[in-house]
């Protein structure tokens, strides 16, 4: 398969070894291969490797993507914190995949070409950027897979099949914080190409995000006070070797559901179809507002012109025959400017005799013009295509 495609590997809670070097190494003699990344780019050819199975054997994050639109991260994280039960209700066929692999949880999150996205030859992404999912996802912050579940619905908005497939797909409990969303988890949207709109509306039905800074101190010492001694020194010691995620997110997050009043925790919010119609009607306003706006500016223009006019005509008939001097005059210049603004003078002259009821003095005083003039033939075709009398 010929075009762009790109392939990056992290290993993050430990390198691989030799062995583990090797067999990567089989896989590709161009990449660029350490003990805890992979990267390679193709542009005429495939990547030999099963990106999954690599995955589940050596790497804690995955990223792919092609020039022809399709997107993959797929990511490992130990099942402990976040089951693949737990993730289950985020996974829709054309977002998310999720499954078990020797004590991990696997998050597949991908969009295909099929599914809506556009050859592009511009777009790259920065497994950097989304690898911060992982611990968010770990610390109990499901808002990454629920972005994912969005994407599912994007691709469902985006297909002209009959609305069977989503009218009655329940949503999955919606985590607190979508109007907040961190920079990973933006990414992450980005990558999946979410609907925007979509985004919108489930943000507008979630809690807002417990934020480290407006929790009570001592309350939260109390609650890390009451946590077994055992559990504590295994937080410690996990993030004194790094063998797990940090364990600040993870500990907030179960203090704010366990400890803290109101809608904090997830909930059950409508359904797919729901969704989809609410972010139909935001679109239609969002793009509505603003034609209405400029065909508001529009008349507001037109009005300010015909004062304008109305004005100027008002002045004009107070003396209209030095207005008819001042188109001998400029007549008399020979030149186009003047010539346009003799003929702009005559259209205002000829509206102001009409409601005076004299139009024959104004078509005779033209028709004078006309004869007197005929040798000026750019004259003359202004004169035409203003409609000036022609006897």
């Amino acid at each position: 398969m010929s075009g762009y495609q790109y392939y990056e590997f992290l290993a993050i809670d430990r390198p691989l070894d030799e062995s583990e070097l090797d067999q990567v190494r089989a896989l590709s003699t161009r990449a660029h291969i350490t003990p805890t990344s992979f990267t390679n780019e193709y542009h005429w050819g495939d990547f030999r490797g099963d990106p999954a199975q690599l995955v589940e054997r050596f790497y804690d994050a995955h990223l792919y993507y092609a020039n022809w639109g399709s997107r993959r991260l797929v990511l490992r994280l130990p099942a402990g914190p976040l089951s693949a039960e737990a993730a289950a209700p985020y996974a829709l066929e054309e977002s998310l995949s999720v499954w078990t692999s020797s004590g991990h949880t696997l998050l597949d999150f991908s969009l295909s070409s099929e599914d809506g996205a556009e050859w592009d030859f511009e777009s790259a992404f920065s497994l950097s950027a989304l690898v911060g999912l992982r611990a968010e996802l770990s610390a109990g912050d499901l808002r990454g897979l629920y972005v994912a579940w969005l994407a599912g619905l994007s691709v469902w908005a985006q297909a002209e099949d009959e609305e069977e497939e989503y009218v009655g797909e329940a949503g999955p409990p919606v985590p607190a914080g979508l109007a907040t969303l961190t920079g990973p988890q933006r990414a992450l949207a980005d990558l999946l190409n979410v609907d925007p709109d979509l985004l919108a509306v489930a943000a507008a039905v979630s809690a807002p995000a417990l934020r480290a800074a407006t929790v009570d101190r001592a309350a939260l010492a109390a609650y890390i006070a009451s946590l077994p001694a055992a559990e504590k020194d295994t937080l410690l010691l996990e993030a004194v070797l790094g063998t797990a995620p940090q364990p600040g997110p993870g500990l907030l997050t179960r203090y704010s559901a366990t400890c803290l009043p109101g809608p904090r925790t997830t909930v059950e919010r409508g359904t797919a179809a729901q969704l989809l119609d609410a972010a139909h009607l935001r679109r239609t306003e969002r793009t509505r507002r603003p034609t209405e706006d400029k065909a508001a500016a529009a008349r507001a223009r037109a009005l300010e012109v015909s004062r304008a006019r109305e004005t100027r005509l008002d002045q004009l008939a107070q003396d209209t025959e030095r207005a008819w001097r001042d188109v001998d005059q400029l007549i008399g210049e020979k030149k186009a400017g003047p010539y346009d603004i003799a003929v702009t003078l005559l259209t205002d002259l000829r509206e102001i005799h009409s409601r005076a009821g004299t139009s024959g003095a104004f078509e005779d005083r033209v028709g004078a013009l006309r004869a007197s003039h005929r040798g000026k033939p750019s004259l003359m075709r202004r004169f035409d295509a203003v409609g000036l009398p022609n006897p």
